[in-house]
């Protein structure tokens, strides 16, 4: 079960850590001895794997029990439940998968399973979902994520790839090394860079942005919060009406324009469509300048800053990042659009230290310089239902079967959903406008979820089959997105009867005469040698030797070399763009696209423009503020917000929200008081904190609080009782949650 002659290890989203265990339970866990700024977030699962919240036996929605599926879909997330013996939860949930196949087909089986699951690459919740799902005839998926879903769709028609450049962003160590100006667009919050998918060894992005610092980069901070920038590095804070983003860029744009200091070679010879767009800066069509001055009346700050910052942009040696939160706002697509094509306006992508990327910080493994490693996964097989639907339109999918939604180019139907099924993941975090979702949610006449805890999805599923975490199962942390590969010990056994989800997927495929199918005869261990093995094979292309899998267990971890030399983002093709094109029609950047213009969509035209977000400050009524609801910086989204750590920073049991004094005092609102956040979509409860490091009109209040409803008002403080459900535009259809005024008044 366990090494004898080493520590324990376990690894996970925010981290790598040492883990103690005494009389068979967890202890303590202690941070991984590479790693020089450790999450303190991890610690936080030790006080809960046995508490209150733990799920320790199979269960079923009491009415759903005795009336069978489709019975009192609106009981949930109210109702008790009724522990039954695996026996039986496998047996009730292979009647019910047999009785929708059967009768309305395999597309009526939703299994988007969207969110973050272990850091193990075999036990990957969504993997073993979909595998097994794939055996017995497919489901229904989804497309793109929460995170950047504006931007996956986009980006590839501009260059070509966004994932891709996603994984060769230009290291920290070129930046250090050749950079003067870094202009962050939504900050660079170290926050969000404590965590990585797959697990990570040791964390980068304070290091990075402290050697830029010491190096003589100077950091511009664009974002209505100033900790959206660490302390230490003197950044400049330039504070622009949230959802502004694009606007400001055009008129950074314009001024490099109309004051020539523009690269013509590098847009002549690396990019299309630029006469296309200059037309547009210049209002040729509307008679609209998009100068300094205009966007200046819509970002709220000074025309001479934008012309100035256009200046100095052009004058140094010059980095742009655009924070992923930019494509979580209404038209999410255009800042990215914009942000490349003010990149390419001043040349240097390409060049080391300069250029553009997508959001540094944003996890830790973007700017972390490291060997690009096809790691094998979990084979997931092929999903026969080719149904699917943009990740954030759960809603839309559940209210609407039938109805049509654009998406890329082309229009699709909305399948008729009667089981849901979600493991790793959580929608009453993800999605927006909670109180809207869960009426929807009442309508699938089943709804499985594979969870450890009592968390939303949880109390609001009908069959809950109680998983393991990771620290009750073995697995292997290997991503190619972090350059530690661990192994990740179990270092006790499952509390009460809870499986792992390989285990449990196996238990319903046997009951379903699938079996074999599912595990082509391996175990879990067998599994995960096959995927080491594997592995080692690929690498061993690029010249990396892994040890064997019983060297491997006996050391425990081991770190692969680094790369001799930083990447650079696009440096083959500003070497040679004829020998190392771009994969877009033209092979260059797309600064007008005839692909998404040939789309003819009124709210994402064929080059990057300013279009008026369904809500913002320029629309907002007197009492109005602008809530950003930013990642956490105590929990990953929503796992282990029942935690200490997540608990030690809300101690009146609320999320709290920051507010800039003056709001405070305009509403008569003081420190530490329990506020009503709220508009026509709900509210929620907060502790308010107020500090004059952010804008005035605008609050800030984190994700990721356990949905806890009381009527519309989410007693934790989760603010997607608040965000508006609506797709980005027609092409990506992504969230925007960064799109929203609310009133706050005393609770």
């Amino acid at each position: 079960m366990k090494p004898t002659d080493r520590d324990l290890l376990t690894s996970s989203h925010w981290g790598t850590y040492r883990v103690e265990v005494a009389d068979g339970r967890v202890t303590a866990l202690r941070d991984f001895e590479e790693d020089p700024d450790p999450s303190p977030i991890g610690h936080g699962i030790v006080d809960v794997l046995e508490g209150p919240t733990r799920i320790t036996t199979p269960m079923v929605r009491k009415s759903w029990l005795e009336g069978g599926p489709g019975t009192a879909g609106e009981k949930r997330g109210e109702e008790d439940f009724v522990a039954v013996t695996w026996e039986v939860a496998n047996k009730l949930v292979a009647d019910e998968l047999n009785r929708v196949r059967q009768d309305f087909g395999n597309q009526a089986i939703y299994a988007g399973s969207y969110g973050w699951a272990s850091a193990g690459r075999f036990h990957h919740a969504q993997s073993q979902l979909k595998r097994f799902l794939n055996c017995i005839g497919g489901c229904t998926s989804s497309k793109n994520t929460y995170s950047f879903a504006a931007a996956e769709v986009v980006v590839p028609h501009i260059l070509g790839t966004f994932r891709g450049f996603l994984d060769t962003a230009t290291s920290w160590e070129s930046i250090a090394s050749d950079c003067e100006l870094f202009v962050a667009f939504g900050g660079v919050p170290l926050k969000n860079g404590q965590i990585s998918q797959g697990g990570t060894g040791a964390h980068v992005q304070r290091a990075g942005v402290s050697a830029a610092r010491d190096a003589g980069v100077r950091f511009v901070n664009i974002s209505p919060l100033r900790s959206d920038l660490m302390e230490g590095v003197e950044a400049e804070w330039l504070a622009p009406r949230p959802s502004t983003d694009t606007a400001l860029m055009l008129g950074l744009a314009h001024t490099l324009l109309a004051d020539g200091l523009h690269d013509q070679t590098f847009l002549d010879r690396y990019t299309t469509g630029f006469d296309r767009f200059t037309r547009y800066l210049n209002g040729a069509a509307d008679g609209i300048a998009k100068n300094a001055a205009w966007a200046a009346d819509i970002c709220a700050l000074p025309a001479d800053t934008i012309r100035d910052l256009a200046r100095r942009m052009a004058g140094s040696r010059t980095m742009i990042s655009v924070a992923w939160s930019l494509t979580r706002q209404d038209h999410g697509e255009q800042p990215f659009w914009a942000g490349i094509t003010l990149a390419a306006m001043l040349g240097q992508m390409g060049l080391p230290g300069t250029g553009i990327g997508f959001g540094y910080s944003a996890m830790n493994n973007i700017g972390l310089n490291r060997h690009q490693l096809d790691f094998a996964s979990f084979p997931q097989g092929e999903n026969p239902v080719k149904d699917f639907i943009p990740v954030a339109r759960v809603t839309d999918l559940l209210e609407n079967p039938g109805g049509q939604f654009d998406y890329d180019g082309q229009s699709y139907a909305y399948p008729d959903i009667r089981l849901v099924w979600w493991a790793g993941g959580n929608p009453f975090h993800h999605h927006q406008d909670l109180n809207r979702m869960r009426l929807a949610w009442a309508k699938p006449d089943t709804i499985i979820a594979n969870e450890w805890c009592w968390n939303a999805l949880a109390k609001h599923a009908d069959i809950v089959l109680p998983c393991t975490t990771p620290l009750e199962r073995s697995d292997i942390a290997m991503s190619p997105k972090d350059p530690y590969l661990v192994a990740m010990d179990q270092a006790i056994k499952p509390i009460g009867q809870a499986r792992d989800d390989h285990q449990i997927f196996r238990g319903i495929a046997t009951a379903m005469a699938v079996h074999d199918a599912f595990t082509e005869g391996r175990s879990a261990e067998e599994w995960q040698r096959w995927i080491w093995d594997v592995s080692r094979q690929r690498v061993s292309q690029f010249g990396i030797e892994l040890p064997n899998w019983d060297s491997f267990q006996k050391d425990g971890w081991l770190k692969v070399p680094t790369p001799d030399k930083p990447e650079i983002m696009m440096a083959d093709f500003r070497k040679d763009p004829d020998a190392n094109p771009l994969a877009t029609p033209s092979g260059k950047i797309e600064i007008f696209s005839d692909t998404i213009s040939g789309f003819d969509y009124d709210d994402c035209p064929g080059h990057p423009v300013w279009l008026e977000p369904l809500e913002w400050l320029g629309s907002a009524e007197p009492d109005q503020l602008h809530m950003i609801s930013n990642q956490p910086r105590n929990k990953l989204h929503s796992q282990l917000d029942h935690g200490p750590v997540s608990r030690a920073d809300r101690p009146r049991g609320v999320e709290p929200v920051t507010m800039h004094p003056e709001d405070a005092a305009k509403r008569d609102l003081h420190e530490g008081q329990i506020v009503r956040i709220h508009n026509k979509r709900g509210a929620c409860l907060a502790e308010l904190r107020t500090n004059a490091d952010i804008r005035p009109g605008v609050i800030q209040i984190a994700t990721g609080a356990w949905f806890d409803p009381d009527g519309d008002t989410c007693r934790n403080g989760n603010p997607n009782t608040l965000t508006p459900d609506k797709g980005s535009s027609s092409l990506a259809q992504g969230p925007i949650a960064h799109s929203c005024l609310v009133k706050v008044s005393s609770a």
